[in-house]
């Protein structure tokens, strides 16, 4: 199970790489996906929404099960990867490459209190 070191982490298993400009990118983690399965269906944000802290603003579709996707932070959706709503799979096939969507954070200081990756690591371990 990857969990890079540069990313920040929420216990409802999406991972943040906050960006240069200010946005952050989201997706799902490794064990997330594993947990899932096979990704059939993403059905994604569009941007302009307002999203809270902890809000469902996405879902993951599996063979097995469908999955809210939470934000980790609050803000505006500025942009979705469109190209999984044709390819979900491609989440399976790398999880931290395939993001879900961006957000320009309305309080860029909840970022500090995001799990880094050895808090992430220590969470999934007694899951």
């Amino acid at each position: 199970m990857r969990v890079p070191p540069d990313l920040k982490y929420v216990d409802s298993h999406e991972w943040i790489r906050p960006e240069p400009d200010g946005t952050v990118t989201i997706g799902i983690t490794d064990h997330a996906q594993a947990a899932l399965g096979d990704l059939v269906y993403v059905d994604l944000p569009k941007p302009g929404r307002k999203v809270n802290a902890g809000e469902s603003c996405a879902v993951v579709e599996s063979v097995k099960a469908a999955s809210d996707v939470y934000a980790p932070l609050s803000g505006e959706v500025v942009a979705s990867n469109d190209a999984l709503s044709g390819a979900p799979e491609a989440v399976n096939e790398d999880a931290y490459a395939a993001w879900l969507f961006r957000l320009r954070p309305s309080e860029p200081s909840q970022l500090a209190g995001l799990m880094d990756a050895a808090a992430y690591s220590k969470l999934i371990a007694q899951s």
